[in-house]
């Protein structure tokens, strides 16, 4: 048990999806994993334990952000023995070729800052995902015949952004899309040692300014959910 996880260590898996939204932890965990139990509800941010084809998975939300995420990542990591971690979570797209209900894997993660910032001072460290699990969760949205994109994302310390000059410049560099969680994590599995990606599901779109309605989200994100299982015990 940890400040912010209320789980015994026996309780948490080695493998962990993280979704920022609990409530969307609840959702998929109920939906794609058998023998179910809350295993977490400290400040109402749900952890869920259960197996998938034999295999034990773990659906933690994580918050919005990676000062929050980093909590909990840290704890996972430090307190859990977490090996495989993987992000699923939502992505505004910011390039022409993607669409709503795309799956985006992320290979890099830029940011202006993240909690790592101090360790890092002067170095522009670059974070990656995991080559295997990147592997493997292409090779399964192929499979799947999901709309997918591989490449860079960029990760926000802000949901509203008043930067219309950065995003113009991302654009013009190929960034797919941005979100507010994935720098961190890929920080802090490099620290660690452990197995990293996110599999994000673009819900909005900020040349387009299309969006999916709150009620769809949910129904669009079974894609994504997959991918990451498949990838994490490929």
């Amino acid at each position: 048990m940890t400040i912010h996880i209320g789980a015994a260590k026996e309780d948490i898996a080695e493998t962990v999806l993280l979704p920022g939204d609990p409530y969307r932890a609840k959702w998929a965990a109920e939906t794609f994993l058998q023998d179910v139990r809350l295993v977490n509800e400290v400040r109402g941010m749900l952890g869920f334990t259960g197996t998938w084809k034999g295999h034990r998975v773990t659906i933690q939300g994580s918050g919005m952000g990676m000062p929050s995420l980093s909590i909990y990542v840290n704890e996972l990591i430090k307190d859990y023995d977490a090996q495989t971690l993987i992000r699923i979570g939502s992505c505004g797209g910011m390039q022409d070729k993607v669409n709503l209900r795309d799956v985006i894997v992320a290979m890099t993660a830029s940011s202006l800052s993240t909690p790592s910032r101090g360790f890092f001072r002067e170095l522009n460290f670059a974070p990656c995902a995991d080559w295997d699990l990147l592997h493997a969760a292409v090779q399964a949205a192929e499979a799947k015949g999901t709309p997918t994109h591989v490449g860079g994302i960029y990760s926000s310390d802000v949901f509203y952004d008043e930067r219309p000059d950065l995003n113009e410049q991302m654009v013009r560099h190929g960034v797919l899309a941005v979100e507010m969680e994935a720098a961190e994590l890929y920080n802090l599995a490099a620290r660690h040692g452990r197995r990293a990606l996110a599999v994000l599901t673009v819900s909005d779109h900020l040349l387009t300014g299309e969006a999916m309605p709150a009620d769809q989200r949910e129904r669009s994100f079974g894609d994504m959910v997959e991918i990451a299982l498949e990838a994490a015990f490929a």
